[in-house]
């Protein structure tokens, strides 16, 4: 998601509507789209302010409930694949795709490998030496 217009231009465009430019002109002067400008002239309006919305989700996600139950799945079976955990969670009435399961265990430290990160260096340099 891009950032948001700082609050100088988007008050510099406002400004020169004001003075009783057009639309389009404020836009070719300022090199930002008519829809911008015509955006920031009906927020002044209505709230005085022209500050940007908050961006994002509020509150989370779909899985914003389910981490310890996430966790107690790994802790018992922990060759459970990303896969198996959406099916799992779609037993429970939650419906997620694999690449949000795995942000999940991401943010929780928690990882869907089967085995550990060490194990498997050591058994491809064993590979590599026979």
């Amino acid at each position: 998601m891009g950032k948001p217009h700082p609050i100088e231009l988007r008050a510099r465009v406002v400004a020169f509507v004001e003075e009783g430019n057009s639309h389009r002109e404020a836009a070719r002067h300022f090199r930002v789209s008519p829809r911008f400008v015509n955006n920031m002239v009906i927020l002044k309006r209505a709230s005085g302010a022209l500050s940007p919305a908050r961006q994002g989700h509020l509150g989370g996600g779909k899985l914003v409930g389910h981490e310890e139950w996430v966790r107690s799945r790994l802790a018992e079976n922990g060759d459970l694949t990303l896969n198996e955990l959406c099916v799992a969670l779609a037993g429970r009435g939650v419906l997620v795709d694999r690449s949000t399961v795995s942000r999940l265990l991401h943010r929780l430290g928690l990882s869907h490998k089967k085995k550990p990160a060490g194990r498997r260096a050591v058994a491809a340099a064993d590979r590599s030496r026979a």
